[in-house]
């Protein structure tokens, strides 16, 4: 085991929300300056997570209940609050319209740490606060344990569930308290990307469907549209037009009107692929190599659409060819 904490949620799923004033900044409009996350962790915490403290420092086992009040804010809420600012030595007042058993005395920020996607892998970090979960006040605890009861987090060097049952022995002969829930972070991410990864599937799926469809409809058309030519290349034939000349024509004047079809599409696809962009995680919607993938594709499928239906005219007798109908 490498270190472990207690939080009261995790990352990816997201937590209780609380409004702050930042002390000495006049109020401009409504009774906060703000909102974020509130999550009271033990001090171990971001060296579980392995969150780096940008400013600084963490917290420490002194950050105790005697201790001053103190806060962790992550960068979201340093640049958004803040911009170039430092906002070290700067004190919060979290929570103060929620009623005199919510009240918490200010709280300095002590330090600045890197950000996380708490609201899940597709969400941008959002602003958050993090405080000692030995100035937590019981009023505080029960709110939230109605909702995500205190979890301990354990970082392993070997595979998480081996780990799983001495860590449960440890806990009931300790303080006889119950472990129930036992997840590793791994499962917590499936869990988390579940609903987008089975919508990427769903789009795969239809996105190769439609790439079928159209591959076949293209196809189709530029072959009925070379056979619909027969009596048109027996009497350039007739005429002494040369096979190899008379076939790079019609394959030439295919590929024009297929790539005027493919740049069309392709404009049309950059701009509905931006609403698609909530569901990709780190993929940009209008991805230069799956566009280039797709021309490409849809390219190919168009000279072999008017080249073998072509080369299969051209050996056709020109005196039959003239009796096509």
């Amino acid at each position: 085991m490498e270190a472990a904490a207690a939080s009261s949620y995790l990352p990816l799923e997201g937590g209780l929300g609380l409004g702050f004033v930042i002390e000495g900044r006049p109020l401009t409009n409504g009774p906060d300056h703000g909102g974020a996350s509130w999550n009271y962790v033990t001090w171990r915490f971001f060296e579980v997570f392995k969150i780096p403290v940008i400013r600084g420092r963490a917290f420490t086992e002194r950050d105790n209940g005697a201790a001053a009040p103190v806060v962790l804010i992550n960068e979201a809420l340093a640049k958004r609050y803040w911009k170039n600012d430092n906002p070290l030595g700067h004190r919060l007042i979290i929570g103060g319209g929620m009623g005199p058993d919510f009240a918490q005395p200010p709280r300095e920020i002590i330090g600045v740490v890197g950000d996380a996607r708490d609201g899940g892998l597709n969400n941008d970090p959002f602003p958050a606060t993090f405080i000692p979960l030995a100035q937590v006040g019981d009023a505080y605890t029960q709110l939230n344990n109605r909702f995500m009861p205190l979890t301990w987090l354990v970082r392993t060097k070997v595979e998480p569930f081996s780990l799983a049952a001495p860590i449960q022995h440890a806990f009931q002969e300790a303080a006889d308290l119950p472990v129930a829930h036992v997840r590793s972070m791994a499962q917590i991410v499936i869990q988390s990307t579940a609903r987008d990864q089975f919508n990427t599937m769903l789009l795969v799926v239809f996105a190769s469907v439609a790439i079928l469809l159209a591959s076949i409809g293209l196809y189709g058309l530029m072959a009925y549209s070379v056979e619909q030519r027969t009596l048109e290349f027996g009497i350039r034939l007739a005429l002494g037009a040369a096979p190899p000349l008379l076939r790079g024509m019609i394959v030439r004047q295919a590929m024009i009107l297929s790539a005027a079809g493919i740049a069309i599409g392709l404009g049309a696809a950059y701009g509905l692929t931006r609403l698609m962009a909530s569901l990709l995680f780190n993929i940009k919607p209008t991805d230069p190599t799956v566009f280039a993938s797709v021309a490409a594709l849809l390219g190919a499928v168009a000279f072999f659409a008017s080249y073998l239906p072509a080369r299969r005219a051209l050996r056709v007798d020109p005196a039959v060819a003239l009796r096509y109908e």
